[in-house]
């Protein structure tokens, strides 16, 4: 799946100047304006988002720490099990899929084991750690290492389109015995750490053998290391066909507690004084890896790009996922912008999300 930078002109000329005439007043315009924003054009945002046709569903913005405006609407959607849409009232107290910002929360659970000395070192062979694959340690697959699985740049053949069907490799692993085997019996394309190919079947595998060595379910360790030193009590992790967490699409939050992840990154893993990941791994994962292309970087299971703010690029990271799902972390912005939306399988709605932070990151002032 590959994520190009946003059209400029999705979202009717929002940022730019000249654009046609909306409301640019707001009930957040005070809150906004202390907390650095323009909060003219920050309101302009907030007013087309609750009223625009995108399938926006919720937008939480959060800077210096508190939330500064959040925004829901109503709109269709569909789990990650269903067939049929359904029209939802969103509010605060939904809980919404986050699809593949799953992988960026299990990367953050990869970093918490590894803190307590859990984990073997990132450049360890895979199939080192998985005896019962050991035939595939041939053809170069011997050589593809966890920092490849986390960057997606195994070099294993692997199709995983933004379409999501009988065709798409990720369907396999819902229903196959062995996701490992699954994925390590496909040919070596290109050399390990070469090149980025979207693949959650790399993030099946780290989850496999991130389970067996904290010894509990993803769902466990998730509960007592991440979400409730986080304050999070209200979510959910889906299972496959098998039983096993969806450790690539499966998680599902209220908006502000996505939000509240994204603080954590931004926070480098420390919580109310507590280091709930080590500030080494938000580093790590939130450094570039691999290049995309068209401005893309790839971390460890976390997007990198930058948005024009403040006279200059500003950089930041960010956990995606399919249907416009959206956690953006600009720690030079001091800002958290959390999206949630439903077209699924429709690219459009991603380049409009993007767009989305893009006008917020452009409306901080100071």
């Amino acid at each position: 799946m590959r994520w190009k930078r946003c059209i400029p002109l999705l979202l009717c000329g929002l940022c730019a100047a000249g654009a046609q005439a909306v409301d640019t007043s707001c009930a957040e315009a005070d809150t906004l304006q202390a907390a650095g924003f323009d909060s003219v054009k920050l309101c302009k945002a907030l007013n087309e988002f609750r009223s625009g046709d995108p399938n926006f569903h919720g937008l939480v913005i959060e800077r210096h720490g508190a939330i500064v405006a959040q925004a829901y609407r109503r709109g269709k959607d569909k789990s990650v099990y269903s067939v049929f849409a359904h029209t939802t009232e969103f509010n605060a107290s939904e809980r919404h899929d986050v699809r593949s910002i799953s992988k960026s929360i299990t990367s953050l659970l990869w970093g918490i084991a590894q803190g307590q000395g859990k984990m073997p070192p990132l450049n360890t062979p895979v199939l080192d750690l998985l005896p019962d694959q050991a035939e595939y340690k041939n053809n170069g697959r011997e050589t593809i290492t966890l920092a490849h699985l986390f960057s997606m740049s195994s070099g294993l053949e692997w199709n995983e389109p933004s379409v999501y069907n009988s065709t798409n490799d990720e369907f396999g692993l819902y229903w196959r015995g062995s996701q490992a085997n699954y994925v390590f019996r496909r040919a070596l394309r290109k050399p390990p750490g070469s090149t980025f190919n979207y693949h959650g079947g790399g993030t099946a595998v780290v989850a496999q053998i991130l389970s067996e060595r904290v010894g509990m379910s993803l769902q466990d360790y998730a509960r007592q290391y991440l979400f409730e030193p986080l304050g999070i009590t209200d979510w959910e992790w889906l299972n496959d066909f098998r039983g096993r967490p969806l450790a690539f699409a499966g998680v599902r939050l209220r908006p502000t507690d996505l939000a509240r992840i994204g603080q954590l990154v931004l926070q480098k893993g420390q919580w109310h004084g507590r280091q709930i990941v080590p500030a080494e791994w938000i580093e790590a994962s939130t450094s570039p890896h691999v290049n995309i292309g068209d401005g893309w970087q790839y971390g460890y299971q976390w997007w990198l790009g930058s948005s024009p703010a403040l006279g200059h690029k500003v950089s930041w990271s960010a956990g995606i996922g399919n249907g416009g799902q959206r956690l953006f972390v600009a720690p030079e912005l001091d800002l958290v912008v959390a999206i949630t939306a439903g077209d699924y399988h429709d690219a459009r709605i991603g380049h409009l999300s993007n767009q989305l932070f893009d006008c917020i990151a452009a409306s901080v002032k100071q």
